[in-house]
């Protein structure tokens, strides 16, 4: 079912590494050539092509693109009191974490009389997409909300696909995560047409976004990457991840059990344990064979778990399973060792580090109180997940006074000249001549 990697004797490169286990092959370019007519049609046109692209892809006509109050008013008057209980208290831990990563004024004296202060003003218009293929994500909802609340984003828009069995409108457990978080700005649109609306906006329906988060499918991260510069992103967002470190100490059943969690999403999703313990290897294995057979997407997890993209890495040492997984810089990982606190905190490259056996990715996909809008397909080596600073933009005020001016101003003048620029140096001595 999984295919088992020896790298024990191996001291590779971080490249090495990373080309011992990939991840699955995407076709972007692919993916960018057939999208481009949506991004026309919709950048051209209106509500109507919108309708026809839902016809088109989800196989239903919308009653409208933009959601009615009357269908939040339903979805959460019909919504689980189970369900909307494991919501707010999930908001409450999301707001909780995210609450501490706002960002004060911070006012530096350069010289007397020469002061820069930077402020984090929010981005004005934000799109969040949530994606609605084979599964349903309100927790999606959560992530993406709360930290553009908290960063005081004044303008927040949702879109996520219509569904044929709820009459063309999304999934009603969405539209009531929404109206929980006082979200009413939703359309019922999905795919590369949702982030196309909402880069390019629409007369009379929507208004162009600053930027756009959210995870989707191959044709919303190709979407985003062709708009990227039209609108921020905050990634393209690939098939989910997880990779597992974990020595002797770790239980078969509980590593096999998150492997299949995360194997779930996608028949492209990635699982890989990485491993000292050759009887670990073996008896998760074992447990992988029965638990698979068992849960509900069994045909989807199994071809996820016997693809390319996972796999069961033995090492020779912790310290050389720590070099292994900050080369592949999961997503999500797992530290399930002996001393999994004192192993996290060498972990370089990951979107979100799970410590220890009851800190498993579902934790956190939910009501950890992190976020679950991570970086994917090693992109954590130089991008984090999303929090309230995606959506807050550093501005730099500058403020000299004169004698601060005329101390500085010859410093100026002699780099702009030396960068052949002397109407640079022109605007200092300007001043000088009238002072």
């Amino acid at each position: 079912m999984i295919r088992s990697l020896d790298l024990r004797g191996k001291a590779l490169t971080k490249a090495g590494y990373q080309k011992a286990i990939p991840r699955a092959k995407l076709d972007i370019a692919a993916a960018l050539v057939a999208i481009e007519p949506i991004l026309q049609r919709v950048k051209s046109g209106n509500e109507a092509d919108l309708l026809q692209l839902a016809e088109e892809f989800d196989g239903v006509r919308p009653p409208s693109i933009r959601v009615p109050q009357s269908a939040f008013d339903k979805a959460l008057a019909d919504l689980d009191p189970k369900i909307r209980a494991a919501l707010e208290l999930s908001a409450e831990r999301i707001r909780k974490v995210h609450n501490d990563q706002t960002r004060g004024v911070t006012t530096t004296k350069v010289v007397d009389g020469g002061v820069v202060t930077e402020r984090w003003i929010p981005v004005d218009r934000v799109g969040l997409y949530v994606p609605g293929g084979r599964a349903v994500y309100p927790s999606s909802v959560l992530m993406n909300v709360i930290p553009a609340q908290i960063a005081k984003v004044s303008s927040i828009a949702v879109a996520s696909p219509p569904q044929k069995e709820f009459g063309g409108l999304p999934h009603p457990t969405i539209l009531a995560a929404c109206a929980l978080l006082g979200i009413t700005e939703v359309y019922a649109v999905g795919g590369a047409q949702a982030i196309a609306l909402f880069a390019y906006g629409m007369d009379g329906l929507c208004e162009k976004c600053d930027l756009v988060t959210g995870p989707g499918n191959i044709y919303v991260a190709a979407a985003k990457r062709a708009l990227r510069g039209v609108i921020g992103i905050d990634s393209e967002a690939g098939p989910t991840e997880i990779a597992i470190l974990a020595d002797e100490s770790a239980r078969a059943g509980d590593v096999a059990a998150d492997l299949i969690s995360q194997a779930e999403h996608d028949v492209i999703a990635a699982a890989v344990l990485v491993t000292t313990s050759e009887k670990l290897a073996g008896d998760v294995v074992k447990e992988l064979e029965v638990r698979v057979a068992k849960t509900k997407h069994s045909d989807r997890i199994r071809e996820a778990l016997s693809g390319i993209q996972s796999a069961i890495v033995l090492v020779d040492s912790i310290e050389q399973g720590l070099d292994v997984v900050n080369a592949y810089a999961a997503e999500h990982l797992e530290i399930q060792t002996q001393n999994a606190a004192q192993d996290a905190l060498k972990i370089r490259n990951a979107g979100a580090v799970f410590i220890g056996r009851f800190s498993p990715v579902s934790l956190g996909d939910y009501s950890a109180g992190s976020n679950h809008v991570l970086p994917t397909g090693g992109c954590a080596c130089h991008s984090s997940g999303l929090s309230v600073q995606t959506f807050l933009r550093g501005l730099h005020y500058i403020e000299y006074s004169k004698d601060a001016f005329i101390d500085i101003s010859q410093t100026v003048i002699t780099l702009a000249n030396s960068e052949d620029l002397p109407a640079h140096g022109e605007a200092m001595t300007a001043r000088l001549e009238d002072l």
